[in-house]
């Protein structure tokens, strides 16, 4: 197996302020969500019954994101689901 691809973001924008608090967790399970999407479908996973939460776990160490919980892995398959 290859070294870690790495893959180019966008830059960085400050959150808004004074939104609840579980605003901010959404927003950041969907982002983590989308980053995880994006990169297993790079890596040839286009259907989400192909997308394990073993499979999501090993491509969020692989990329560098935090373990995602089982909430974000569901979310991960509705977002491979939705890219076909």
């Amino acid at each position: 197996m290859g070294a870690a691809t790495t893959f180019d973001t966008l830059p960085k924008q400050k959150m808004p302020a004074g939104r609840p608090r579980a605003w901010y967790e959404a927003h950041n399970r969907q982002l983590k969500a989308m980053r995880l999407a994006i990169a297993l479908l790079h890596s040839g996973v286009y259907r989400p019954e192909q997308a394990t939460n073993r499979k999501i776990r090993a491509t969020a160490e692989r990329i560098g994101v935090h373990q995602p919980s089982d909430t974000t892995c569901r979310l991960v398959r509705v977002l491979i689901q939705f890219a076909n």
